[in-house]
C-alpha cells in the first residue's frame, strides 16, 4: 500500500470514533483536556489492536483463497464503507454514551473499532506490513478523538455525521482501487 491510501486508510477508521467523541464532548459539555487525552488513548489503542487481530486471522485463512483475495478485500472494505454510509442516514441515530467511565470508554471503542477489524482481515491478503498500518490507524484515532471531545461542543453530532459519510465512500473507493489494481494487472 503507498503511503496516501495508508493514511486514507487511518483517517478512514478513525472517523467513526471521531463522531462518537464529538458526542461525547458535545454531552459532557466542557470536556478538560485530560478526558479528551484519555478518550484519544483509549480509542487510538484499540483502533490499533484490532486490524492486527483481524490480519492474524485472514493471514491464517490467505493460503486458501489467494485466488479471490482481491474479491474478499474489495467486499471487506466496500461493505464497512457502505455500513458507514448507512449508519449515516439511518434514522434514529445512537447516542452516544455520556458517561466518563472507563468502562463505558472502552466499550464504545471496541464497538467503534470492529470495522477496522474487518478491514485487517482484508489487509491479510495484500502486501502491507500490518505494523505500519495499525499505528497509522492508533495515531489518527487518538488525534482525531482527542479533538473530537475538545470541539464536540462547538460543532456538534451534525459535522461527525458528514465525516463519517465521507470516510465511507473513501473506504468504497480504495475497495475499488484494490480490485482495479488486481484486474488490471491480471
Amino acid at each position: 500500500m503507498s503511503p496516501f491510501s495508508i493514511a486514507v486508510l487511518a483517517v478512514s477508521m478513525s472517523v467513526d470514533a471521531f463522531a462518537v467523541s464529538v458526542g461525547r464532548g458535545a454531552a459532557i459539555g466542557r470536556p478538560r483536556l485530560r478526558e479528551a487525552l484519555r478518550t484519544g488513548i483509549v480509542f487510538g489503542t484499540v483502533e490499533a489492536l484490532t486490524p492486527v487481530i483481524g490480519w492474524a486471522a485472514g493471514f491464517a485463512a490467505s493460503r486458501y483463497v489467494q485466488a479471490v483475495d482481491h474479491w474478499i478485500a474489495f467486499a471487506l472494505l466496500a461493505g464497512v464503507g457502505l455500513h458507514m454510509l448507512h449508519a449515516t442516514f439511518r434514522a434514529g441515530e445512537d447516542a452516544a454514551p455520556t458517561g466518563r467511565s472507563l468502562a463505558i470508554l472502552v466499550a464504545t471503542a471496541i464497538g467503534t473499532s470492529l470495522d477496522a477489524m474487518a478491514v485487517g482481515v482484508s489487509l491479510a491478503f495484500l502486501d502491507v506490513n500490518i505494523i505500519v498500518v495499525a499505528i497509522a490507524i492508533g495515531l489518527a484515532t487518538f488525534v482525531m478523538s482527542s479533538g473530537g471531545m475538545l470541539v464536540g461542543r462547538l460543532i456538534g453530532e451534525r459535522f461527525g455525521k458528514i465525516a463519517e459519510a465521507a470516510a465511507g465512500v473513501a473506504l468504497c473507493g480504495l475497495g475499488g482501487l484494490i480490485l482495479f489494481e488486481h484486474l488490471s494487472a491480471a
